[in-house]
């Protein structure tokens, strides 16, 4: 089937990343989040390079096969593609989003973090120009529906816009930079080693964040029971998630993988009842169910 593992490979990258939300919770309590995430990038460049740089690579590039034409070659243009994407998604975003949080509610920032997807799918439509059927339209309602629930649990009227307006408009301006990231990364997704574009991207992602927190002057200590959870989230909730992403971009598009993408959420919230156990209400079971369809809506031919 058609792009078949390109799907595949976009719920894989929502369903990773949505466990990292848990596990870095429980690493949370204990250490400054900017310092946390950028040991999480950094672990998860250099998990990905010893499968790069080992025989598992032959082996995770034949899962990675497809009839998709790819090109061998990086150039001196995709090294300047991977500095824009690391500098908009690896570190402005990261830092806005981090200081919109400390100035706003989480109800605001669960609901405007999924304006992610919608400047994904807009910067793909207008710049990419990439196309959008009926069909397709009808699926995105959907999944838009079922993100507002699933992140408000229907609560809409705990919203506040207009109180902590910095922090709002932040969070909403790394969303931005995420969604052009997204749109970037698919030039690099049509290399054929793409395990290494995501080394590279983590590596220097982690490294510019870890840098900053020094600047900053941030607390480095991390108790040695976090580590298990920090060098799993690392691994597979951004490095794996970060390669099967961009995977999905050279097979569905942006746009699609983008949409897609905003399940984590509900990823999310399902682990974080399972580990945590945090509340899961039945509107937020009945918004899982509504973005699942809207999926299988867009999926379908």
């Amino acid at each position: 089937m058609t792009h078949h593992w390109g799907y595949v490979g976009a719920i894989s990258s929502a369903l990773l990343f949505g466990i990292g939300a848990t596990l870095n919770k429980i690493v949370l309590a204990d250490a400054h989040p900017t310092v946390v995430a950028g040991l999480i990038y950094l672990f998860a460049g250099l998990a990905l390079s010893l499968v790069r740089f080992s025989p598992l690579r032959s082996r995770v590039m034949i899962v990675l096969k497809t009839p998709t034409k790819t090109e061998i070659k990086i150039g001196r243009k995709d090294f300047a593609i991977l500095a824009l994407v690391v500098l908009s998604g690896s570190t402005i975003a990261p830092f806005l989003f981090l200081n919109g949080l400390s100035q706003t509610t989480a109800i605001n920032a669960s609901l405007l973090q999924n304006t992610e997807s919608l400047f994904t799918m807009l910067i793909a439509l207008l710049f990419l120009k990439e196309k959008a059927s009926r069909k397709d339209w009808v699926g995105i309602l959907f999944l838009i529906v079922g993100v507002s629930f699933l992140t408000t649990n229907g609560e809409f009227y705990e919203l506040t816009l207009t109180q902590s307006l910095l922090g709002n408009a932040l969070i909403v301006v790394a969303c931005l930079f995420w969604g052009i990231d997204n749109n970037l990364s698919r030039v690099l997704s049509k290399k054929k080693d793409i395990i290494l574009i995501t080394v590279l991207k983590c590596l220097t992602g982690g490294t510019i964040l870890l840098l900053l927190s020094l600047t900053l002057g941030l607390e480095f200590q991390i108790p040695l029971s976090a580590f298990p959870y920090l060098v799993s989230a690392g691994a597979f909730s951004i490095g794996f998630s970060i390669l099967f992403f961009l995977f999905s971009l050279r097979e569905i598009g942006a746009m699609k993988t983008g949409v897609i993408f905003s399940t984590s959420s509900l990823f999310g919230a399902m682990f974080a009842f399972i580990m945590l156990k945090e509340n899961f209400s039945p509107i937020q079971l009945l918004a899982g169910f509504v973005m699942l369809l809207g999926v299988y809506i867009i999926y379908k031919k």
